[in-house]
């Protein structure tokens, strides 16, 4: 076994990666073979090519990023709007979901519900989006019930523009806390109970003040895969589908609220608590012996506390890094009209996340999901031919993979930040008319940008025990 250097917990360990590169510590089982890899030295080259791209950027022409990002390869001419007819297809489906829930297997690997919620939903779909575009437009099961009662579009009424993304907040923390911290997530009867209740909710929101209100600002799955959608080479624009280059939906993008700015760094801070929930040094923090997990019923409340507190401190660095750059701009806009704007940088960062985390789980549960589908019930069915498939978690294991699967994982996260870094300064330059101010106004969230490459490559290397 060659030799190891075991981390410190916390993040101060992973910023000393960028210094002392070594062979990193893994957990003996899904993480064992990330042992035979430098992964300290993937660390120290993540960063390294986060601030270079920061540094090419100096030489980069003014507005030449905006220009690039402008252009689009038309590939398809106006085609009927079917998105009724989808959601339709899309709220029969989630009802025989809900149905086979309560009816079906208790096995969570057997039901389709939590495997399609979990797995082909949350992430498939939004590694998806971040490729193809905003696909859940055309899944929404909310916009054909909404049509048929002529509630479709309308005007928001004031009291919901006071609210902002408020709502958003609030129902996307408690998807977090149901996925992450609550005992049973899986459980298919409680997870049916729990989708009824959730799609309900926003039934009675847009009944009340209209589809397009309710799920411009309130519905978080609409907000979520909107701004994931930004990032899409795919584009469909007044009935034309196009390509265009990743991010190039930013160039005209509205600076998005405080309550926007604070719902994006909750994505991206669930998600990263998701990774740090599980690692010897969060387990270690709480008082917990990583090899003996006594179940999430035992650290709901600390869990809890760490899923409130990872976004809290992401959104408390975001503020203080813009405030910090307007400052040694020499020409500072407000701080609100900053952050609503830079914001957008936040989103490949928030997609990289979701793929490096997610990865493993999409290949392995999803082959699980796709036996489900053809069985919902566990009546020996094979609706679709795939119930017999073999379910090959060897996709995963042995050395092989794990070079493989650990070099896609950093590779989204480097990639992610990169492209973070290029369109926080193709958006500072529409904040500021001098070319020197854009770039230095960028330096504090570049830092930002490069410590939570070093912190997101950490998680993937750190020992796991949950």
């Amino acid at each position: 076994m060659p030799r190891s250097l075991t981390l410190p917990s916390g993040l101060p360990a992973a910023l000393s990666l960028l210094f002392f590169p070594t062979a990193a510590f893994a957990h003996a089982s899904d993480r064992g073979y990330v042992l035979l890899l430098p992964t300290g030295h993937y660390i120290a080259g993540g960063a390294l090519a986060v601030a270079a791209s920061f540094g090419v950027l100096w030489l980069v022409p003014t507005g030449a990023l905006g220009r690039l990002a402008v252009p689009r390869l038309t590939l398809a001419a106006r085609s009927p709007d079917r998105r009724a007819a989808t959601s339709w297809i899309s709220l029969a489906v989630l009802a025989l979901l809900i149905v086979a829930g309560w009816l079906g297997s208790r096995d969570p690997l057997s039901n389709p519900l939590p495997l399609v919620v979990w797995t082909l939903f949350w992430i498939g779909l939004t590694m998806l989006t971040g490729l193809g575009g905003n696909l859940f437009d055309w899944l929404d099961p909310w916009r054909g019930p909404a049509r048929l009662l002529g509630r479709e579009k309308g005007a928001a009424p004031s009291w919901l523009d006071r609210l902002g993304y408020a709502p958003a907040i609030v129902q996307f923390a408690a998807f977090a806390w149901f996925e992450l911290v609550y005992p049973a997530p899986d459980d298919p009867d409680r997870l049916g109970w729990a989708v009824s209740v959730y799609y309900l909710v926003n039934l009675a929101g847009v009944l009340a003040v209209g589809h397009a209100a309710w799920t411009a600002r309130c519905e978080p799955f609409s907000v979520f895969f909107r701004i994931v959608s930004k990032l899409a080479i795919v584009e469909w624009r007044n009935g034309r589908l196009a390509l265009c280059l990743p991010g190039g939906k930013l160039v005209n993008a509205e600076p998005l609220p405080v309550s926007g700015v604070l719902f994006l760094l909750l994505a991206l801070g669930s998600v990263s608590f998701d990774g740090l929930m599980r690692t010897f040094a969060w387990l270690g923090a709480i008082g917990v012996n990583p090899l003996e997990f006594p179940g999430r019923s035992a650290v709901m409340v600390e869990n809890t506390a760490g899923l409130v507190l990872m976004p809290a401190l992401l959104a408390a660095a975001f503020f203080a890094a813009v405030w910090a750059g307007e400052r040694l701009s020499g020409e500072p806009v407000p701080l609100a009209r900053a952050t609503g704007t830079l914001v957008w940088s936040i989103a490949p960062i928030t997609l990289a996340y979701h793929v490096a985390h997610y990865l493993i789980a999409l290949l392995v549960n999803g082959q699980y999901a796709l036996a489900a589908i053809s069985d919902p019930f566990s009546r020996g069915w094979n609706l679709f031919g795939t119930a017999d498939n073999y379910i090959s978690a060897g996709l995963v294991m042995g050395p092989g993979a794990a070079w493989i699967l650990w070099n896609l994982q950093a590779g989204a996260i480097v990639a992610g930040h990169v492209l973070a870094v290029v369109l926080a300064h193709m958006l500072a330059e529409r904040l500021h008319t001098r070319p020197g101010a854009a770039v230095r106004s960028q330096i504090p969230l570049t830092v930002l940008m490069i410590g939570y490459t070093v912190f997101g490559l950490w998680l993937l290397s750190t020992p796991t025990g949950a």
